[in-house]
């Protein structure tokens, strides 16, 4: 979702050590999130590296959040649910279901490209839908 403002969703982070709560940070230039006292930062979900000077890539584990997305149908705005599962391991797997109107839509496995993914998701759409601002979370 490329913006000028900044967005921050909360999820969690899991791997073979366990489970924990995170906050990711979009910037429209910048994705970054802090896991085990670690900051990463990259230009997309798939390009998370330790900024710890290390530069060791985020892998080995699985990213999950929500974000309420609105989708606009004939002028009425209703909120929606877009679940984000994102796979770090030897690819980068990245899937996104819309729960929508009673129905999920999903993009299918996408590369890192959050954007390709949810033009998917747009794509199955009713005709004549689009997808309002998202509701940001407070800081």
């Amino acid at each position: 979702m490329s913006s000028e403002s900044t967005e921050v969703w909360t999820g969690w982070y899991r791997d073979r050590g366990g489970a924990e709560a995170i906050v990711i940070t979009v910037d429209g230039r910048q994705v970054s999130t802090r896991i085990r006292g670690i900051e990463y930062t990259g230009a997309g979900f798939g390009a998370l590296r330790a900024a710890d000077g290390s530069g060791e890539p985020l892998t080995g584990c699985v990213l999950e959040w929500d974000l309420p997305l609105p989708v606009v149908l004939e002028g009425v705005s209703e909120q929606a649910t877009l679940g984000c599962l994102l796979a770090l391991g030897e690819r980068v797997d990245l899937s996104l279901t819309l729960h929508y109107g009673g129905a999920a839509y999903e993009s299918g496995i996408a590369g890192g490209d959050f954007e390709e993914a949810l033009a998917r998701v747009r794509r199955q759409l009713p005709a004549g839908a689009a997808f309002g601002r998202p509701v940001l979370q407070a800081a």
